[in-house]
């Protein structure tokens, strides 16, 4: 039976000063691959000891390997060209700026896929050796892909559809998954903020302009991260997905309740736990969650990892009690929303703002669970 982990996270935290600073230094050549490993491993020590201080139930290395969380993907075949013309322009909502901001993906597919090296070898080896308890590790949806690097004119000359390179992507996912089951890691979890795009008007209408029709795609793509997650032996192991509206530097793309999706989408997921945004009013109520079955944990991501204002621990209690009117509290946990730091910007808060909101998840878990 997986482990109940009552106080989660999401998996990453916000690159300390000294990171990014040595990421720009090596992307610069002004430091060598040796030397950055060693900045990354003492800022990791670090973030180790501070998740240790909270009392989480479950550590992470903050991604801070990562210059976003699904990076691993395109670092690790060849394929992927950077490129000046985005294959997609997506629309950015949030604070920091009166209008919508638009931000570009410029990895695109340019060849078919071959994998060259292992998604997470060298974070897992570390966390293996260095962390204080069970450790998660976090790995992009396949969906992700498809729709953020397929261009018409250049992909569909190696792969005709978004399906196509959809299931080639689906190999490089399910052989990491494959690998960290080889290596005993407690805790697997894909993050998809794709499938906010199934429960969006908007997107799902950018889906069919594409020519893509949307149910058939959210078919295919719970088929996806299920094909994934087969390759976990369910002992052991906690399966895991993630599931969110968007999270970079603070602003979201996508709204909707998960209702349009929630019941084949939550009793179809080969997962024994489901993290879910519920910070704003933009994922809807906690009726949907009627549909989770009894073999699976909701964890209620009620704390924003956007915002710096810590939330009133009164009013999580009371969502928490409101969520067990549709799945008993003993199949609850409870995270921030989202990482603090999808891509390695951050979101619009410090440190210390962000450590103080893993605490009030821990305290909150404790007066709730024990």
């Amino acid at each position: 039976m997986a482990e109940a982990f009552r106080a989660d996270q999401i998996g990453s935290f916000l690159r300390p000063a000294q990171v990014k600073e040595a990421r720009r230094a090596f992307s610069a050549g002004n430091i060598d691959r040796d030397q950055l490993t060693e900045i990354e491993d003492k800022a990791i020590l670090n973030a180790l000891e501070r998740q240790k201080q909270t009392g989480i139930d479950i550590f992470s290395d903050g991604e801070f390997r990562r210059a976003s969380f699904q990076n691993d993907v395109a670092d690790s075949v060849e394929g992927y060209t950077e490129s000046d013309r985005p294959a997609v322009v997506r629309i950015w909502q949030g604070p920091g700026s009166d209008q919508p901001e638009q931000q570009n993906t410029t990895q695109v597919v340019t060849g078919k896929l071959r994998q060259v090296r292992r998604l997470t070898e060298a974070q897992t080896s570390f966390l293996k050796t260095h962390s204080p308890g069970p450790f998660k590790m976090t790995l992009p949806t396949p969906n992700q892909f498809p729709a953020i690097s397929y261009k018409e004119g250049v992909t569909d000359k190696f792969y005709a559809t978004r399906s196509e390179l959809l299931w080639d992507i689906v190999k490089v996912i399910k052989s990491e998954i494959a690998a960290l089951v080889g290596e005993q890691v407690a805790y697997i979890q894909i993050d998809a903020p794709r499938y906010s795009y199934y429960v969006d008007p908007k997107w799902r209408g950018h889906l069919q302009e594409l020519g893509v029709d949307p149910d058939e795609a959210f078919d295919e793509a719970v088929a996806a991260d299920n094909a994934c997650l087969g390759a976990v032996a369910p002992e052991g192991v906690t399966r895991a997905i993630h599931i969110c509206r968007g999270n970079n530097q603070s602003k979201w793309y996508a709204q909707g309740g998960y209702e349009p999706i929630a019941e084949k989408l939550f009793g179809t997921l080969n997962v024994d736990r489901i993290l879910l945004e519920y910070d704003t009013e933009r994922a809807g109520g906690f009726e949907p969650l009627r549909f989770v079955p009894r073999d699976k944990t909701v964890v209620l991501g009620l704390i924003s990892s956007k915002d710096p204002v810590t939330e009133c621990q009164d009013d999580l209690l009371r969502r928490i009690d409101e969520a067990s009117k549709f799945v008993p509290v003993e199949r609850l946990a409870l995270s921030p929303q989202c990482g603090f730091a999808s891509t390695e910007a951050g979101n619009l808060l410090t440190e210390d703002e962000q450590w103080r909101k893993l605490e009030l998840v821990v305290e909150t878990a404790r007066k709730v669970w024990g």
